[in-house]
């Protein structure tokens, strides 16, 4: 049976698979993981844990895109 969990992605309810990583949220939502600051229950997470952090009911994610210009 999948086990699924409500988490809150930049103040947004999300519901997923409680086995997906952040790294998996991402890429799911297209976002480039190149280019984001994610800050997990208020804390900044380095984007060497994306693969290894999973979540539980009401986490909250806020993803912030770093846009190039000039």
């Amino acid at each position: 049976m999948e086990d699924y969990i409500t988490i809150f992605i930049n103040g947004e309810p999300f519901n997923c698979n409680s086995s997906m990583s952040l790294k998996s949220i991402l890429i799911y939502l297209n976002i480039n993981i190149s280019s984001v600051i994610i800050e997990y229950n208020n804390q900044i997470i380095d984007q060497l844990s994306f693969g290894s952090l999973f979540f539980v009911n009401n986490d909250r994610l806020e993803i912030i895109t770093i846009a190039g210009g000039g």
